[in-house]
């Protein structure tokens, strides 16, 4: 079934500008993370955790190392359900990256967080030539037209939800214009660079353009919850979010097996 004649190599730049700084969002992306996962686990698919512990490199570099696997059969379309086995749509995610999958399939998601307005050209620093293939994406978390009718939640609703804990929100039509000129509001962008390597004949087209459109849809669904759960991480601290987090793999092991499959269906399904 695979070709490795046809190689296929795609990539997007997704901007997403948040009302919060850098510092605040390396603790709200990690509560975001913990409770968004427990949204998506059940019914034997979800994420799995296998390791989540701290590491050093020999250059002085430390920061934690995580090692998850996410079971997907009911996230992928059906055409592709049909066609690959059951372990191949389990993705193992080591700290920053997916690994390969026989070397014929890669997803991998590079990602800087920038205290500015989401305006930088090329910030991950790609030749010029790569750069060029490159569909760049900005994500408005509060353009309600920018998500499936499907995924609208609304409690986690950026144009109407309201911190009471810092004052942010409700963001209006014109929030990312207005921005700049409100000193005394943090803010930042999240360039996620996406790079898709797939070699299956007769399939790259349509398996691009599924993962490009749920890639978006990820990142956009998850940064509108981030920002409307701001009132519940941001007093949080890094060992607060460590304890919580190994409370959470406990209990992602337990919704695997007991609770129904939930979360984002496939987007053709």
């Amino acid at each position: 079934m695979f070709d490795n004649g046809n190689t296929s190599l795609f990539f997007s730049s997704s901007r997403v500008v948040l009302p919060i700084s850098v510092e605040e969002y390396q603790v709200g992306q990690l509560f975001s993370v913990a409770e968004a996962s427990k949204n998506e686990t059940g019914g034997g698919e979800g994420v799995e955790v296998l390791k989540n512990e701290p590491y050093e490199k020999e250059d002085g570099e430390k920061g934690q190392y995580t090692h998850k696997i996410y079971h997907l059969q009911s996230k992928v379309p059906t055409f592709v359900r049909m066609l690959a086995p059951s372990s191949a749509l389990n993705i193992h995610e080591k700290a920053w990256n997916n690994e390969y999958m026989k070397d014929n399939f890669m997803v991998m998601i590079e990602t800087w967080h920038k205290p500015d307005f989401g305006d930088q050209e090329n910030v991950h620093k790609l030749d010029p030539e790569t750069w060029k293939k490159v569909e760049v994406v900005y994500i408005d978390i509060a353009d309600k037209s920018q998500i499936d009718a499907k995924d609208y939640k609304q409690d986690e609703d950026p144009a109407t939800f309201k911190s009471v804990k810092t004052g942010r929100g409700p963001l209006g039509p014109e929030w990312r214009k207005e921005l700049p000129q409100k000193t005394d509001c943090p803010h930042m962008c999240a360039y996620k660079l996406v790079t898709v390597k797939f070699k299956w004949f007769g399939l790259q087209n349509k398996v691009e353009g599924f993962i490009h459109k749920q890639e978006k849809r990820l990142f956009t669904n998850f940064h509108r919850q981030l920002f409307c759960w701001l009132d519940k991480w941001i007093d949080l601290t890094m060992e607060d979010i460590r304890r919580m987090e190994e409370e959470t793999q406990k209990e992602l092991d337990k919704m695997r097996e007991k609770d129904p499959v939930k979360g984002m269906s496939a987007a053709d399904d």
